[in-house]
């Protein structure tokens, strides 16, 4: 299999979308890749599980990308060998009535991590400065002062916006939350032979909206605005990785890496130790134990 620089799939601020691949041959086969991924996910449930010992960490998996990406699959596969209280993913859609009575972060900050624990954003903050960019007319419903009509929101209010959006970010991680976001990159024939799938396929034609060829024709105006939004808040500590995702086994097992390689960095992840006094009388509670049978 071909070793990626992990490195290569980091965003800076300088990124351009047309120039990143939307594919990557890893010179192997499906099944090679399966495996690796298999192996990866086991060594991530098993470091999840001393994470969660250790009791220091929450780990929050931002996953963004256009229609028919390969989010949820991506969340299925990545994360099946975990167990379930250790891993909680949150899909947000349009934001409810009590939402919209609070500021737009506000849903986010309800469900972050617990430490010890992964939370993954399938769809995240970001749709806060991605869809309403495309459609301003959506910011009217947060009821924000000053703004009535489109035409009030002003030129610096998305700048504010991806301002916010990094302090939050850096407050969550001085505070023991890691961040990784993935966008991942598809290519625009690729997401059509998906969409045509959905609709050739009856099982699969429940996942077919008619607003998912509105958004396609949107295309442009969404890769404009992701390019913007990775450029304006990708940081060390935040970091986003643009992730090649025409196939999906490759996105998954690349997806799978950078979260163990980032995890194994780490310094001083371990399980707790005994308190000595327990430790001492180990075998007297052994025995109490035994005697029992």
């Amino acid at each position: 299999m071909k070793k990626v620089d992990l490195k290569t799939l980091l965003a800076d601020t300088t990124v351009n979308l047309s120039k990143r691949p939307t594919a990557i041959d890893l010179e192997t086969s499906e099944k090679k890749k399966k495996q690796k991924l298999n192996d990866l996910r086991e060594d991530l449930s098993k470091h999840q599980d001393i994470l969660y010992a250790h009791g220091k960490y929450g780990v929050l998996i931002c996953l963004q990308g256009m229609d028919t990406a390969g989010k949820d699959s991506l969340i299925r596969e990545v994360f099946q060998e975990f167990n379930p209280r250790g891993v909680v993913v949150h899909s947000f859609k349009t934001p409810s009535t009590l939402e919209l009575k609070h500021d737009y972060l506000w849903r986010h900050y309800l469900r972050l991590p617990e430490r010890g624990k992964y939370a993954v954003f399938n769809r995240t903050h970001y749709e806060n400065v991605l869809v309403t960019r495309v459609h301003p007319e959506y910011i009217l419903a947060e009821n924000i002062p000053g703004i009535n009509q489109v035409e009030d929101i002003p030129e610096d209010f998305w700048k504010k916006r991806f301002e916010q959006i990094r302090n939050f970010e850096k407050h969550v991680t001085e505070n023991g939350t890691i961040i990784l976001k993935f966008f991942l990159h598809l290519g625009k024939e690729e997401q059509r032979k998906r969409l045509l799938r959905r609709l050739e396929h009856e099982k699969h034609n429940w996942k077919f909206s008619p607003g998912d060829l509105k958004e396609r024709a949107l295309w442009d105006q969404y890769q404009q605005y992701y390019e913007e939004a990775i450029n304006e808040t990708s940081a060390p500590h935040a970091p986003w990785y643009i992730i090649p995702s025409d196939n999906k086994e490759t996105a998954r097992l690349l997806v799978a890496k950078v979260i163990y390689e980032t995890m194994m960095k780490l310094e001083g992840v371990q399980e707790p130790e005994l308190d000595s006094d327990v430790k001492e009388h180990l075998s007297k509670y052994r025995e109490m134990l035994a005697k029992e049978e």
